[in-house]
């Protein structure tokens, strides 16, 4: 190597000796070592610029992430939302409303139109909704004025396209 190098190692520790790289800074060889990787023996040396391992199996990485899927999860279960999902799209609004609607149906022309069509004839006022699509299925969540009966949620499941219908009733 030419003197002065500047070495980064972003791959795994050991690939790198280091006692060699102790002793390749101190003669010179090797300017800077930059690393998510430090061993204790590169701590404390000036010429090593030791940065957080950002990795997604470290024991922490591992625990965020499943306190996170906990969370969304638990989400979905008592508000309906959807985030960070595999096959649905990400789909989240705030609550208001006496009752929520979820529905999940093929993402084709005049879904929301026939549930939309179908709480009106049931006298059933929309207070806010949010449809997202993607891919070949779409997920809607709807706020609804008033407390409904699972027999709207029996006549949703009915229209051809639904895949999923489920009422979340707030209890005030």
């Amino acid at each position: 190597m030419k003197k002065g190098v500047r070495l980064i190692n972003f791959a795994r520790g050991p690939l790198v000796d280091n006692a060699a790289l102790v002793a390749a800074i101190g003669a010179g060889t090797v300017a800077a070592y930059v690393t998510d990787f430090p061993g204790a023996d590169l701590l404390g040396q000036e010429a090593v610029v030791a940065m957080p391992h950002l990795g997604a199996s470290t024991p922490e990485s591992e625990e965020n992430c499943a306190v996170m899927a906990v969370r969304q999860v638990r989400d979905f279960l008592e508000n309906g939302n959807v985030k960070n999902s595999v096959n649905f799209p990400d789909c989240e609004m705030a609550s208001v409303g006496k009752a929520r609607l979820l529905i999940a149906n093929r993402n084709v022309p005049n879904m929301v139109g026939q549930i939309t069509s179908l709480l009106a004839k049931e006298k059933i006022n929309i207070a806010d909704m949010i449809n997202r699509g993607r891919g070949d299925y779409a997920y809607n969540i709807i706020d609804l004025d008033s407390d409904v009966d699972g027999s709207v949620v029996g006549k949703i499941k009915a229209i051809d396209g639904v895949v999923m219908a489920r009422l979340i009733s707030k209890k005030n």
